[in-house]
């Protein structure tokens, strides 16, 4: 019997990987024969949404572990002899997220050459170019040299010598490949089987963003203009980011007259539970690209800010801003100038 084991840092990639072994796609593992490791990091919020995200996985079947893999000084190690037997007898890795450290450290100890990544967030696109051009795995918004890991993972991903690699992810028409790579779409079809289709009332929510905590925003203008979209649009609601600055969002809550909403589940899930907006106002993001696969069908507009690739500090990277602007512009879609 073939063994899957996936390896997840985010409640994003735990629906992907929900995505992969339960929608429409075909070659899919046994639900019984798939071991998904939650790598957990250290944020309260992202754990909190982790753990629910996982009891979805639990109902359906798959057998999911937890790991304090980032609990100094000794999570390292514990989680490390938990997982190394299951590293070690894979036959498929299923990762999250090839440019995290975690993953790039536990990589080289599984012999598995059937590799498949489940993330959908735009950053697939930049892992695209990297395989293509041989580059080592770092963000988008990485300053400063690649490590050894890094390009190590850039190599171990590139098919050849008997590796397999497969990119499952709702940007599929839009990816570059080496060659021997394959892509298959991500249509959110379990997603919207189990809790579609949402209540949708009057009204203009927002998206909110973690671009000031990746520093690419200061914060004090990302507060300023939030603020002045809330007013200008009528804005009632503001979906936090798992990541966003509680002191940020109680700024917003003041100032921008905003409903903070701390979703418990990925915002894909969380809206397809509803009741959701007529009208949601995102800035640039992935979700530009997996709400409207998700929300097909029930007549929500999404409009993307554009103009916020404009409060980027001056010290933004070339690379970072031109990144965002293809977020930005990644689907069809309603732009915005507040301006």
């Amino acid at each position: 019997m073939s063994r899957t084991l996936a390896l997840v840092e985010s409640p994003a990639q735990l629906l992907n990987l929900l995505e992969w072994a339960l929608g429409e796609r075909g070659g899919a593992p046994d639900p019984a024969l798939c071991e998904v490791a939650v790598l957990l990091p250290r944020d309260a919020v992202t754990r909190h949404q982790l753990r629910v995200t996982a009891e979805l996985a639990e109902a359906e079947g798959l057998a999911v572990g937890h790991y304090d893999i980032r609990r100094l000084p000794v999570g390292f190690a514990r989680a490390l002899t938990a997982l190394g037997p299951r590293l070690a007898t894979a036959d498929r890795l299923v990762l999250g997220d090839p440019f995290s450290g975690v993953i790039q450290r536990l990589l080289p100890l599984s012999p598995a050459r059937d590799l498949v990544l489940v993330d959908d967030g735009t950053a697939t696109l930049e892992l695209s170019r990297a395989l293509l051009a041989g580059r080592p795995l770092v963000r988008w918004h990485h300053r400063g040299r690649a490590s050894h890991a890094a390009a190590r993972t850039g190599r171990r991903l590139t098919p050849g010598d008997g590796r397999r690699l497969e990119i499952f992810s709702c940007l599929s028409e839009r990816l570059r490949l080496p060659p021997g790579a394959e892509a298959s779409g991500n249509a959110y079809t379990w997603a919207r089987d189990r809790f579609g289709p949402p209540q949708v009332r009057p009204g203009t929510d927002m998206i909110g963003s973690s671009l000031a905590e990746t520093g690419l925003i200061g914060t004090e203008r990302y507060v300023e203009e939030v603020t002045s979209i809330a007013h200008q649009r009528n804005v009632e609601r503001y979906y936090a980011h798992r990541r966003e600055d509680p002191d940020k969002l109680r700024l917003l809550a003041e100032y921008g007259e905003l409903e903070i909403v701390r979703p418990e589940l990925p915002l894909e899930l969380e809206l397809l539970r509803g009741p959701v907006a007529a009208e949601l106002v995102s800035l640039p993001s992935s979700v530009l690209r997996t709400l409207p696969l998700v929300l097909a069908g029930t007549g929500v507009e999404i409009t993307v800010c554009a103009e916020a690739t404009g409060w980027l500090r001056p010290r933004t990277s070339a690379r970072a801003a031109a990144f965002l602007d293809e977020v930005t512009a990644i689907r069809p879609t309603t732009s915005w100038d507040p301006r």
